[in-house]
């Protein structure tokens, strides 16, 4: 299959090329259309749909990890699920499995801070019609996706006390990330450097400051994003209440 690629052929991706506004097209296009159609979608004979799209979430991932191995790129330092996406993508995985509060709560922040980053400025080398291009857009959309269907047509929201969970949450990930980082010469999180590629992160300070620069953005993005739901929850209910 030739869309499955070899680790050694020609598949460069260039950001904002015609595949990736295509990519961005499509984002847009069902983020909207889960927006409009969020009251029939809350329907529950969607339940099925949900089960289904984990499934598939899980089959592409272990995709991505066959494919690493069968052409010796996975390794230890940059091939584990341990990047946020990868986390959200679990976490994504666990709410459409479960529908437990707590994987939204979390998975909320990650989503719209961290999957839609990556697919406006994402860090890919194969472009289309590669595995590696679908398995990464599929899984990143997939991740803003879900959380947009909890919040939009399950009523899924972020409080504050979601803030404090998500932050909690990725430092105590923190001490693990860092020591896999050590013992197994990775760079997950770019804890150990910045992207060798120019990214945001060169606005952010030199190593390590860089870091601490990147946990004050968590917090003051994750309280935006709260705020903006906050006052979007409040428009909601006042138009519902006066539509009765």
């Amino acid at each position: 299959m030739e869309w499955f690629g070899h680790s050694n052929e020609v598949f460069d991706f260039d950001m904002f090329s015609a595949s990736h506004y295509a990519i961005i097209t499509i984002f847009v296009l069902v983020s909207t259309f889960i927006f409009t159609n969020r009251k029939k979608l809350s329907d529950e004979r969607w339940r099925k749909a949900e089960l289904g799209t984990a499934m598939s979430l899980i089959l592409i991932e272990i995709s991505n990890h066959l494919w690493m191995y069968k052409h010796a790129v996975w390794k230890l330092g940059r091939s584990m699920p341990l990047e946020l996406c990868n986390i959200g993508l679990l976490l994504a995985i666990g709410l459409l499995l479960t529908r437990m509060k707590i994987f939204f709560e979390l998975l909320f922040f990650i989503a719209l801070l961290g999957a839609t980053q990556a697919i406006i400025t994402p860090a890919l080398t194969y472009d289309f019609p590669h595995f590696r291009f679908f398995h990464f857009f599929y899984a990143h959309m997939m991740i803003v996706w879900v959380t947009l269907y909890f919040l939009w047509a399950k009523g899924y929201y972020p409080t504050f006390s979601s803030v404090i969970k998500v932050v909690l949450f990725i430092n105590l990930l923190l001490p693990a990330i860092l020591f896999i980082n050590k013992a197994a010469d990775g760079n997950y999180w770019f804890l150990r450097h910045k992207p060798k590629s120019p990214s945001f992160m060169d606005l952010l300070g030199p190593y390590p400051w860089y870091i601490f620069s990147l946990e004050s953005l968590l917090v003051l993005l994750s309280l935006i994003a709260w705020l903006c739901m906050r006052t979007w929850l409040k428009g909601e209910n006042k138009t519902s209440y006066s539509e009765s």
